[in-house]
């Protein structure tokens, strides 16, 4: 089971941080590259523990859906969301956020299950894995230039 771990260093609080990161329109916005949006569940505003949100989304080429759940929440230190249906057998995505000097330490961990068994293994090594890194980089990336600008 891949986990992939990803830190991106903001110079916003960690209040601010936070709350972008749980909040579906500036979700929308990081990830306008895969065109996803909310179509089911919480589709505006952000989101707290026990929502739900339906993503649609163009990945690898494929229009997909995905349902995941916020099960646990620490304002503003950390969430957690994790898929109840979608393309992936199982994931758990953990956002943590802790502060640096004055700046927060976003760190995406996200661990997860392919689908078909060993051939999601073998998937996993050959490009799912990068994409997946590329994906949650390309993200906190996007959330940083947004989190700085509010500050």
């Amino acid at each position: 089971m891949p986990i992939i771990t990803h830190k991106e260093r903001v110079h916003a609080s960690l209040e601010v941080c936070f709350d972008l990161a749980r909040d579906v329109d500036i979700h929308t916005i990081t990830t306008s590259e895969t065109k996803e949006k909310a179509v089911g569940g919480v589709t505006k505003g952000v989101m707290e523990e026990g929502d739900t949100v339906t993503w649609e989304a163009t990945h690898l080429g494929v229009k997909q859906r995905l349902t995941a759940k916020v099960t646990h929440m620490d304002r503003p230190n950390e969430f957690v969301d994790i898929m109840l249906k979608g393309a992936f057998k199982s994931f758990t995505h953990t956002h943590q956020f802790l502060d640096d000097n004055g700046a927060t330490l976003m760190i995406d961990i996200f661990e997860y299950k392919s689908p078909f068994g060993p051939l999601g293994v073998i998937a996993d090594k050959l490009f799912l894995e990068r994409y997946m890194t590329a994906f949650l980089a390309s993200r906190a990336k996007e959330l940083r230039k947004i989190a700085e600008e509010k500050k």
